[in-house]
Formats: structure tokens, C-alpha cells, sequence
């Protein structure tokens, strides 16, 4: 008898473990369909720079390092990166692939920068670092044509800008005294001036 009232109980017990197992292997097949497929991250290199001295090719330390990936025609941001006291610095995180523009910084040299194409998984470069170059400047050697100027005339007098025909009307060098309160009077305009030095 104890048997007999068990047996719906049994019953109706196994028939909710039916219904959830069910769901539960419904759900399971629902959730595979939804999630993203992973996608593992693009293989990086390693990549070695050493920063030199150009002239007599001894590390730089301290040296700014910078890598600017390039994505299209864009900068897509910076890595920065310091050398040792060897003048060496590595960075593992550029896919290969990509792109960079490699800068290098450093006090008392020129500024390098190169653009690299990551197509290896170990890649070395060597920087060799110069030493600030002199300015070009126009004022210089503009002496080279201050003699040549003259007017036209059928020659002029070893390059003094006088033309042949006309009298010298400069006037006399200043002897201190002006006592006669009178300026010098302005050059002729038939005359060319020198260039001023």
C-alpha cells in the first residue's frame, strides 16, 4: 500500500527530470549558436633596436625609442620604449604585418625616424645616431657678390661698382667736426651701391 502512493509521486518526479533535462540540453544547444567563435590574436614579432653613436659607434643610452603604427594612411598612436645603459630595447607586441614608423630621440643627437614594414617574427635594427648639423644660412657667403654690381657703362673700375665715365661725388671721410651743421650730401643715382656685407 505504502507502494501504491509512492508510485505517482515516482511518476511525476521523473517526469519534471525528463522535461528538465530537455531544457536544459535545448538551452546548451541555443547558447553554442549565440557565443562568438574566438578568434586568436594575429602573431607578433619581436622586435630588437639598438641605438649607436654614428662617429664611433658606442651605445646610447636613455635614448627615446618610439614606434608609431601606421593603419591605412593614419598614425595610430605611439609605444615608447627607453634604452638600456647597452643602448638596447626589444618590444613583442607589433603584429606582424603592420607597418611602423620607427623615431628615435635622444639629447645632444639628430632625430632618426624610418618607416619598417613587420614582415619576420625576430627583426634587429641598428640606429646609428649622428651629431647636429650646422645651419645653412643665405647671409654666409653673400660677399662672393658684393664687388660685381655696376651700372651700365662700357666697363667699370676693377669691380668698385664706378662706372667709367661719371666723376666720384662720395663724399670725403668725417674728419669729427661738423661745424657747419651741413650733412653730406646723398650719393648721385647714376651711381650703384654695394651690396652691404
Amino acid at each position: 500500500m505504502f507502494r501504491r502512493a509512492l508510485l505517482p509521486f515516482f511518476a511525476v518526479l521523473a517526469s519534471f527530470s525528463f522535461i528538465a533535462g530537455c531544457l536544459t540540453l535545448r538551452a546548451q544547444d541555443d547558447s553554442s549558436q549565440r557565443m562568438r567563435k574566438y578568434k586568436p590574436p594575429p602573431a607578433s614579432a619581436t622586435i630588437h633596436v639598438t641605438v649607436v653613436r654614428d662617429y664611433n659607434g658606442k651605445p646610447v643610452p636613455a635614448a627615446h625609442v618610439i614606434f608609431h603604427p601606421i593603419h591605412g594612411d593614419r598614425d595610430t598612436g605611439a609605444l615608447e620604449l627607453k634604452t638600456d645603459e647597452d643602448g638596447n630595447a626589444t618590444i613583442d607586441v607589433i603584429p606582424i604585418g603592420d607597418t611602423v614608423t620607427l623615431q628615435v630621440i635622444a639629447d645632444g643627437f639628430q632625430t632618426y625616424g624610418e618607416v619598417y614594414k613587420i614582415d619576420k617574427l625576430n627583426m634587429s635594427m641598428e640606429v646609428r645616431l649622428r651629431r647636429p648639423a650646422p645651419q645653412y644660412s643665405t647671409y654666409k657667403n653673400s660677399t662672393a657678390n658684393s664687388g660685381s654690381g655696376s651700372s651700365s657703362g662700357s666697363g667699370d673700375n676693377s669691380g668698385t661698382g664706378k662706372s667709367s665715365g661719371s666723376p666720384s661725388n662720395s663724399a670725403p671721410p668725417n674728419s669729427g667736426n661738423k661745424s657747419s651743421g651741413q650733412s653730406d650730401p646723398p650719393p648721385s643715382s647714376s651711381q650703384s651701391q654695394p651690396a652691404p656685407k
